[in-house]
């Protein structure tokens, strides 16, 4: 195997592991653990399935986020660039893949987190606790029916991503995410807290913690393992790119584990927060996708202090999508600045700009574009959401599974991995669930969204 080709221009570097962490956790925690995880545990039937994502972050999550960042820092290139250097041919594909995720999935993310962008507005206006509960539905149909109200939001969505990636990596990105990671755990450990004491509470974290086993079939356990993926951020580049501005001294396995810890913290504090307000005002925790923008705000117009708690949780919602999305633009981003040796000021103003106007399709899809079906009779939104999720993000894990376990040789993974730390005691278990059962897990998990399994 060739060692690794440096980019000749000067790449920018963590200031801190404490911020490469920081970074590399608000590249994970996204919406998919304050908004997705909670319904779809809501409606697989709360324990068993949680205990079973738990299975699948220590066996697939942990082993996969440490393979991408130990490719990441031993070239300190973008994902195309990362994989030609080290083996070059088909395997470059790869890296085409995580840039080409990154785009997509931006397009159509910024679209979802200006919703939650106006929620947040509406939240400062004291919009819900002014409504009958009622009238609270209403709200989100009015969002989807205007178009320009889409386009406006998700405009400020972007504006705000471009802008922390025009930074850099240690004022753009590290800075960032130092101030709006702490402030976000604050935040849910605060609104969890809330939850635990509200009348809800026992039956919330019973629901959340008390496996009912007969509940757990397999498809529940397929969409387990998916969402740890998606969860991690893993199968895109995103950890591999941050993996890229790493320094020598920076312990891999103690910043995969310690970054999957904490995403996984945010999804469960998530559920603490959410479920325990649902069963208090008799709501379904089966909810939905509609769980967090059409049942929640009626629960925040009944609820003693519910201007605070509405303006609480939807800023924690846009820190939460703000500090996923600048990770996504960060992996097409670098891509162009090693690749192209574009600036990083034309890199991130060009690329967040045709980002925009891939997602301003999605921002249309559920009025003036409502008709236009692209995959079966899904619009341009779900489409474009279906092909990331079900054929992007498990073909990207599945490939880069495969690569660190059976392409790298042991020698350049151990020594990568123990650069930075005492020694890596465990480095059989990874490698062995690295080489055999990652491969196996996310493949299964592919062929099943392919409906081949």
């Amino acid at each position: 195997m060739s060692p690794p080709h440096k980019p000749k221009q000067k790449r920018g570097l963590w200031s801190s592991r404490f911020g490469f962490i920081m970074a590399s956790a608000g590249s994970a925690v996204g919406l998919g653990n304050i908004w997705k995880f909670p319904y779809v545990t809501g409606m697989h039937g709360g324990g068993a399935f949680v205990l079973f994502y738990l299975f699948c972050i220590f066996v697939v999550g942990i082993p996969l986020m440490l393979g991408e960042m130990v490719i990441g820092r031993h070239t300190h290139r973008n994902p195309v660039g990362a994989f030609n250097s080290l083996r070059g041919g088909p395997w470059t594909a790869v890296g085409w893949l995580g840039v080409i995720s990154g785009f997509v999935i931006l397009s159509y993310y910024s679209v979802v987190a200006g919703w939650a962008v106006n929620y947040l507005w509406l939240a400062l206006q004291g919009t819900f606790s002014s409504q009958h509960a009622s009238k609270v539905p209403e709200l989100f149909a009015g969002l989807l029916s205007s178009d320009l109200g889409q386009l406006f939001w998700q405009s400020v969505f972007m504006a705000s991503v471009i802008g922390i990636v025009l930074g850099g990596v240690s004022k753009g990105l590290e800075r960032a995410n130092k101030v709006m990671m702490p402030i976000l755990f604050l935040i849910l450990v605060f609104l969890a807290g809330y939850g635990v004491l509200s009348p809800g509470g026992p039956t919330a974290l019973r629901f959340l913690f008390y496996p009912e086993w007969s509940k757990l079939d397999a498809q529940s356990m397929l969409e387990a393992l998916g969402h740890a993926l998606f969860s991690l951020s893993l199968g895109m580049g995103a950890m591999l790119t941050y993996g890229s501005y790493a320094d020598e001294k920076t312990n891999l396995p103690t910043a995969a584990f310690t970054v999957s810890f904490m995403d996984t913290c945010v999804a469960l504090l998530a559920g603490i927060a959410i479920f325990p307000i649902v069963f208090t005002y008799g709501m379904q925790p089966a909810g939905g996708p509609g769980l967090v923008f059409k049942t929640l705000p009626i629960v925040f117009s009944r609820m003693p202090a519910g201007s605070m708690f509405a303006v609480l949780f939807f800023l924690l919602l846009v820190f939460a999508a703000l500090t996923s999305a600048i990770s996504l633009l960060e992996v097409v981003v670098s891509y162009y600045c090693d690749e192209q040796k574009w600036s990083r000021n034309k890199a991130t103003l060009v690329i967040g700009f045709l980002i925009f106007l891939l997602g301003v399709p999605s921002a249309l899809s559920n009025n003036l574009l409502k008709d236009f079906h692209v995959i079966g009779d899904r619009n341009f939104l779900d489409s474009i959401d279906f092909l990331a999720s079900n054929y992007l993000l498990p073909l990207g894990g599945l490939l880069i599974t495969v690569f660190t376990g059976w392409v790298i040789t042991t020698r350049v993974a151990k020594s990568e991995i123990e650069k930075g730390a005492v020694r890596f005691h465990f480095y059989p278990v990874w490698h062995f669930l690295i080489k055999y059962v990652s491969p196996v897990l996310v493949a299964i998990v592919f062929l099943h969204t392919i409906g081949l399994f």
